[in-house]
This record gives C-alpha cells, structure tokens and sequence, in this order.
C-alpha cells in the first residue's frame, strides 16, 4: 500500500542541517529527547453513532434522481440519513460536522475491523466492525489546550501506532488505540508534521513539509535526522541546477507520498517541480517537470512507477518503473474537474478521485480510465484514496464524506 500526505504551503529559513534548528547550540547533537511525563489518557466515546445502509438497487445512469433516504434514531435521540450505494462503493455517513476534511485513514494489523480516521477540527473516529460504522473517539491530553488541532497522518505497525498533527502534536499507542499517549515535541522542529509511518517495535518515520525526514527507535525519545537539510537549504546550494521554478520555491511541500521501500516524491507548493529521496541519500533530489501544467499530486504505482496529476484533470505514467522525469498522458474523462489522488488495489486495478465526485476506475494497470458516473451527484471533493489490502478501501474527502468499497 502507498501511502500519502497532504501538505499545508507556508514559509521556511533555510538552513544547513536540519538538526542545528532543534537547539540554539551552533553544534547540535544529532538526536533531540525529551522526558516523557504524561498520563495516559482515559477514551471517551460520543453517544451519536452512524451507519451506512447497502442499495443495491441503485442505477449509475439515473444518478441525477434523488435517492430515497430513510431516517433512524440515535442512542442520543438524534437522527441521520442513511447513505446510497454509489457502484463499487457505498457511502458511510459520519457523526462529525458536515465542514469537515477528512485526510488519513488506518487499521490495526492485529484486528482488520479495528480502525482510525482523521481530520481537520481535531477529528478522530473509531471504527470496531471494519468502518461500517464510526463512534467520536476524544483524546483529553490534547482537548486539555485551546488549539483546534489538524489531525493529519496515522500508521499502525502490529498494536503500535502513532498519529501526528498541526500544530505540532504526536501521539503514540502500543495497545491498538485504547489509551494514547502524548509525545512531547521540540518547539524547533522545522515545520510541520504531515506524515508517519510505523516502521517497526518502538520505531516510526516522520516527515514535516519542509523536509524533514526522522526516524526513532525508542518509542520516541530520541529522533534522528535522515536528511542533512531542509528543501529550502538544498534549493538554494543547488538554484543553479536548472530546476525550473526553484526559485520561487516558498519552503514547503503541497504533497508528500510514499513507497512500501521507503522511497518518497514530493510536489513542490506551486507545483512547478517535484522532489525525490531514497534512504541514505542526504538530501532532497529535485526534478523538472515533464509537463506544461502544474503538478497537483504524485504516487507511486503499485509496480514501482509514478503517477502525475495536474491541475485540470490530467493524469500522467511514468515510462517504466523507479524514478524517472519521462512520463506520458493518459486520457481520463474528468470532466474538467482535478483529478486529486490514485490509489491502487492491485498491479492492475487502481481507482482516481477528485474535485466534484470525480471517480475513475482502471483494470489495466492504467492503459484506459472509465468513470463512475455514480459518483458525480456527490457534492464533494474526493481528496485522498487508500486501500489497505484488496478487500478494503476507502475514499476520504471534504463535508465528512467516505466511502467505503464493496468490491
């Protein structure tokens, strides 16, 4: 499974090692730590529950009929409309407030129908039945503050998983999400945190979108740095590269996604360039783009190649697999709608989302896209796709829609 991140623009100092902005020492150490003092805290649960009801009957050709939906009381005597099946995919409808962007989804391994799901406004939803249904899930450490956090990556690894947020803010489990614990942060860290994977026993990778890449292996007492600069810092040594564009480079990323080996592609926040790294490289690679229109987003495919998405709607492949500046247009019906996302089921499936209920299918590794026009009376944008094995996945957008697939 690729995994990504959706990044926030903002401004950036350059620097030369990315350690030296953790102390005020012109000589930092490598690693920060910190002491770890905080209770865990208890789990609250709201009483408002939603679930999502299969319509098998539902015809993709009439999708501009408004389907019949039916009411149900609540346990807190509140009620909510039941959700349509859209092809493949079924809505499920959430106990969250209708502004909400939802940005990250995950299932404890141990458990498939144990999962979490994040967003904005300090969303984090539990799921115990495989997302069917989601109960609000409260976090006293960080609802103890004034700030409204932006929940924005959660990873799993066996029972132990880590969530990171704006502002800045880590939490760690080790009991699949029962009792979370706030890991403190140093105030210096280079931007923010918009992505983490659980790589292992007691050890994560983080990404912030400027850069930053650290790595832990004590449960987050120490953090190391894999990048010797910032983006900003390397562009700067490097301005007369020829990277089109990368001197207008405002510091951060607009996405961030990464391979199951740990490779990771980076749109610069204009999206006039995009950046690479692979473990033990020392610093960011960037890349021209291959194309006229900004790049909205990059992956990687499930065959080790790349997909490009640029604004407008286009949608492009890498000619064969790895890092590459070579790519080559693949014509999608999107309506003149921005494609946002792509995630893979298999080698050859693969689905695309995007702006107004954009939903694009592909059973040949990406040859010939078709449209699920079920989709289209959808009155969201499709942000993010995730498949966490080939039964389960899930497409997260803005006003709290997922939906979940059928297969």
């Amino acid at each position: 499974m690729v995994t990504a991140a959706k990044l926030l623009p903002d401004s950036v100092t350059p620097s030369s090692l990315l350690n030296s902005l953790f102390n005020h020492h012109p000589h930092p150490p490598a690693t920060f730590s910190h002491s770890r003092s905080f209770q865990q805290p208890h789990r609250t649960f709201n009483t408002i529950r939603a679930s999502a009801l299969n319509r098998r009957d539902f015809i993709a050709d009439t999708a501009a009929a408004a389907a019949a939906l039916s009411l149900t009381g609540l346990d807190s005597g509140t009620s909510i409309a039941k959700a349509d099946v859209l092809s493949e995919w079924e809505r499920v409808l959430l106990p969250i407030d209708p502004g909400v962007v939802l940005l990250d989804i995950a299932f404890v391994p141990d458990d498939p129908s144990h999962g979490f799901l994040l967003g904005t406004r300090q969303t984090l939803l539990e799921t115990k039945d495989g997302g069917n249904t989601w109960v609000s899930r409260s976090i006293s450490s960080a609802e103890d503050e004034d700030f409204n956090y932006r929940f924005n990556a959660i990873s799993f690894k066996g029972k132990e998983g880590w969530i990171v947020g704006k502002p800045a803010i880590l939490l760690h489990t080790a009991d699949s999400g029962d009792s979370w614990e706030r890991i403190p942060l140093s105030a210096e860290l280079p931007g923010d945190m918009v992505y983490i994977k659980a790589t292992g026993e007691n050890s994560a990778e983080m990404v912030t979108d400027e850069g930053a890449i650290y790595v832990t292996a004590n449960r987050g007492y120490n953090w190391k740095a894999a990048v010797q600069e910032t983006v900003s810092a390397t562009l700067n040594r490097t301005v007369s590269s020829g990277i089109s564009g990368a001197s207008y480079y405002t510091g951060t990323f607009n996405t961030v996604n990464r391979s199951p080996e740990g490779n990771y592609v980076a749109v610069s926040s204009r999206g006039n360039f995009y950046l690479t790294w692979e473990p033990g490289q020392p610093y960011w690679q960037p890349h021209n783009r291959a194309v006229a229109r900004r790049i909205q987003n990059m992956g990687w495919r499930a065959d080790g190649g790349l997909w490009l998405l640029v604004r407008g709607g286009g949608l492009y492949l890498s000619k064969g697999t790895g890092i590459t500046e070579e790519f080559e247009e693949i014509p999608v019906q999107s309506r003149g709608f921005g494609i946002l996302d792509v995630g893979y089921r298999s080698k050859e499936e693969a689905w695309a989302a995007g702006g107004s209920g954009v939903l694009l299918k592909t059973t040949n590794s990406g040859k010939s896209w078709s449209r699920d026009k079920a989709a289209d009376n959808i009155a969201a944008n499709l942000y993010s796709v995730k498949f966490i094995n080939d039964r389960q996945g899930f497409v997260l957008g803005n006003d709290g829609v997922l939906l979940k697939y059928l297969g």
